[in-house]
């Protein structure tokens, strides 16, 4: 389990884009699944939507991929790299996210070469699948 202060040594993403606060379970390399708590703090509520409040889909997709930077820069060999997004498939929204939920994201490292991979993730809350896809990543 890794907390915040650890998220932050592994991952280069900083207030206000780190989009995951906990992790709870990562095999390096292979898998990674963590909790994104969701509240009406977020600034993104300001204008989306002030009178319904959803969190964007990309923002879902990027806790995504967060997360499954968590998994890859977790490998002693990849240590202090830069992950940037490649490429996108297959990405569906199946509900809406909104205040007071909490996002379970796992992916699973499919692919990984020396400075490319690819990563299939899903987010649920309560159970409920409301994001999966392919990521496709490059690591600079």
């Amino acid at each position: 389990m890794m907390d915040i202060n650890e998220i932050m040594k592994t991952i280069p993403h900083r207030q206000p884009f780190l989009l995951i606060d906990r992790v709870d379970e990562v095999r390096p390399g292979e898998y990674c699944r963590a909790i994104k708590n969701v509240t009406m703090n977020e600034d993104f509520f300001r204008g989306h939507y002030p009178e319904h409040p959803v969190m964007p889909g990309v923002l879902i997709v990027e806790a995504m991929a967060q997360t499954g930077a968590v998994g890859i820069l977790s490998m002693e060999s990849m240590k202090g790299k830069m992950p940037f997004f490649a490429g996108l498939d297959k990405v569906k929204f199946r509900k809406q996210v909104r205040p007071g939920d909490t996002l379970t994201l796992e992916v699973n490292i499919t692919k990984l070469k020396s400075t490319f991979g690819k990563g299939t993730g899903k987010a649920f809350v309560n159970g409920e699948v409301v994001c999966e896809g392919e990521l496709l990543f490059v690591l600079g």
